[in-house]
């Protein structure tokens, strides 16, 4: 499902073909995915996502600018990344819904050669991803599960060439990875990281232990929330030296006028999500 406006402004359902194929699509069950671009002002979501994102506002109402401000930062690495660091591939993992300023669409601002791999597991993301992301030959999709990082490498590799620097992006996502176990997220970063040639980078963004942040995950997801401070999303980046200025709050690094989409009535909170960005030497 999607959104399409009236002539009276107001949004109506509107069924998409592709997605209605999509394996496990259920429009009456709020999807993670979906709930995030509605947050960022998407389209892409049916009453039930919305529905529970208005149980989320009720809640925690900072919400939705965290999630803009995840996406501005997202926006504000890829520029830094394609332009000042001359970045011309990019593997973006757990990539979620496209929305405004893609990846690609940022990267190939600074360089129309730029290649962009998109990674997810979500078949719904999929679905989307393939029809609106994967319009040029230096833009892919592929299903892939963070848990399974040799396999995602191993797809990436047709795309991209591992012997050149390459930006790995994983954006909110590996606070769903708890410490330990089979799938240690510590041990499964060491090992895309050990994968990138010299000159590569590692960009990622992580929810902080705050209460504020643990309240509204527990609105937002039912899946467990595996929160890290400062010292435990520092040793994400072992192997690369950070990027200035270092492992802060979202909004803290290399602010710029794209953040002022920020509306003004939001309330006035910290953003409770650290980022950061390293180089392998």
């Amino acid at each position: 499902m999607g959104l399409k406006r009236r002539g009276d402004g107001h949004s109506v359902e509107q069924a998409k073909p592709d997605m209605v194929r999509a394996p496990h699509f259920d429009p009456s069950r709020p999807n993670i995915a979906r709930i995030y671009d509605y947050f960022l002002g998407g389209k892409d979501h049916c009453r039930a996502d919305r529905e529970q994102a208005a149980k989320i506002i009720a809640i925690a109402p900072y919400v939705p600018r965290l999630a803009v401000a995840n996406r501005t930062f997202l926006g504000r690495v890829v520029r830094y990344l394609a332009k000042e660091a001359g970045v011309r591939q990019f593997l973006d993992i757990g990539s979620g819904l496209p929305t405004r300023q893609n990846v690609h669409e940022i990267a190939q601002e600074a360089n129309a050669d730029a290649r962009v791999v998109y990674v997810d597991n979500d078949p719904l993301v999929l679905v989307h991803a393939r029809a609106l992301l994967a319009t040029t030959p230096t833009t892919h999709v592929i299903d892939g599960d963070l848990r399974d990082s040799g396999r995602i490498l191993g797809e990436a590799s047709r795309f991209l060439d591992f012997s050149q620097p390459i930006a790995v992006l994983l954006f909110a996502i590996l606070h769903f990875f708890p410490d330990g176990g089979e799938h240690d997220p510590y041990r499964i970063v060491s090992t895309l990281t050990d994968s990138l040639a010299p000159g590569s980078y590692l960009a990622i963004s992580h929810v902080e232990p705050a209460p504020a942040m643990i309240e509204a995950a527990g609105a937002y997801t039912a899946a467990d929330v595996a929160f890290r401070d400062h010292h435990g999303v520092l040793p994400f980046f072992n192997g690369t030296t950070l990027v200035e200025p270092g492992l802060v709050r979202l909004n803290e690094w290399r602010p710029d006028d794209h953040d002022s989409i920020y509306p003004s009535d939001w309330p006035d909170v910290p953003v409770w999500v650290l980022g950061g960005v390293g180089r392998k030497p």
